[in-house]
């Protein structure tokens, strides 16, 4: 299956059972940015122009680390924060600004640099396990499946994680650094949801549908769902093993 195959419409309002499933994507772009920050704007209008490759998983991670500058990021999650700072930590390298992207779970690099990205994607493919498993995410009767098969390479562990994703995000800024300022954010991850961990052996994960709204999400703002296997824990995480991402809508 190709690229272009990999990303597909469920049929929830039938219970069709829909799959999306491919030997891995080209790169799994995790873009930090902040509501209150003046230099992200560039990079939130990257990110949306990425998203329109089918070859990447692209997710927008808005932190709160800037909310003290006048502006508390309505879309922020202290989570976010904690999981830029973890690949920090695991760099050794204490870079932890926005707006960053990391690739692939191992190289960081300024959002708003398109060929930075590029040279990054192509430096983090020499990892031998990168995004080799061929995860297969299906929704079926309200029930979200996920099937990570045998191992491929060294890597024969990771933790498995289903983000619920908004693809669009308006936002006015009434104040900070962005005051009067609409801005629109592309593939907000709104949840972390860690299905279980993956031990090297083909395995199942489900999860229910109606249980992935949370706080101010509902169901209707799930407009698709992300996976992700990743090498490490989520306080050190690692090269991404596998991913797959799939349309409700």
């Amino acid at each position: 299956m190709n690229y272009r195959q990999a990303v597909i419409a469920i049929a929830i309002a039938c219970g069709t059972a829909t799959t999306a499933a491919y030997a891995g994507p080209r790169a799994v772009i995790e873009l930090f940015t902040s509501q209150g920050c003046s230099s992200c704007p560039p990079a939130d209008r990257l990110l949306s122009e990425l998203a329109e490759d089918p070859s990447l998983i692209t997710m927008s991670l808005p932190v709160d680390y800037w909310d003290y500058l006048g502006w508390k990021d309505t879309l922020a999650l202290h989570g976010h924060s904690q999981r830029e700072r973890a690949y920090a930590n695991v760099r050794g390298d204490r870079e932890v600004y926005t707006p960053q992207v990391v690739v692939n779970g191992l190289i960081h690099v300024l959002g708003s640099d398109k060929a930075g990205i590029e040279n990054a994607i192509e430096t983090s493919r020499s990892e031998g396990a990168l995004l080799k498993l061929p995860v297969t995410l299906s929704v079926s009767d309200g029930t979200v499946t996920v099937q990570v098969p045998d191992a491929v390479g060294d890597h024969r562990s990771g933790e498995v994680w289903l983000c619920p994703v908004t693809a669009n995000v308006p936002v006015e800024i009434e104040r900070g650094e962005n005051h009067g300022h609409t801005l629109t954010y592309t593939n907000v991850v709104r949840r972390w949801v860690k299905l279980g961990d993956w031990t090297g052996k083909a395995q199942t994960f489900t999860a229910k549908l109606a249980d992935l709204p949370k706080d101010n999400v509902k169901l209707s703002d799930i407009d698709r769902l992300d996976v992700i296997v990743q090498d490490g824990v989520a306080s050190r995480p690692g090269a991404m093993l596998g991913a797959a991402t799939a349309n409700l809508h």
